[in-house]
């Protein structure tokens, strides 16, 4: 009993290490890169946004963009009717099924 309490004393913690490190860059680049890749691609889309492109908000209203300003744009959802929105509450996502419609 004493030699395996003795040989379980002896191991080397680098193994541990070693697999504690490879999880986290695993994690890295399985989770933290591309969610860091999508929020970039999504501020440059906002940024690219101009008047007349058709787009889809976050809460799913569909329209063309009538009017922009600083971080704000106005939807025209239907003849005359015309809603203001955050910018950031555009979707890319939807907005690329639009463009393919």
């Amino acid at each position: 009993m004493e030699v395996v309490i003795a040989q379980a004393q002896q191991q080397s913690p680098i193994p541990s290490l070693l697999l504690m490190g490879a999880i986290i860059v695993v994690f890295y680049f399985f989770m933290i890169r591309p969610q860091q890749k999508k929020s970039k691609e999504q501020k440059n889309f906002i940024d690219a946004v101009k008047v007349g492109d058709k787009v889809v908000t976050v809460g799913g209203a569909h329209g063309r963009i009538a009017e922009i300003e600083d971080d704000t744009v106005v939807l025209e959802v239907e003849r005359g009717g015309r809603i203001r929105f955050s910018k950031s509450s555009i979707s890319m996502e939807n907005t690329k099924a639009v463009k393919k419609a």
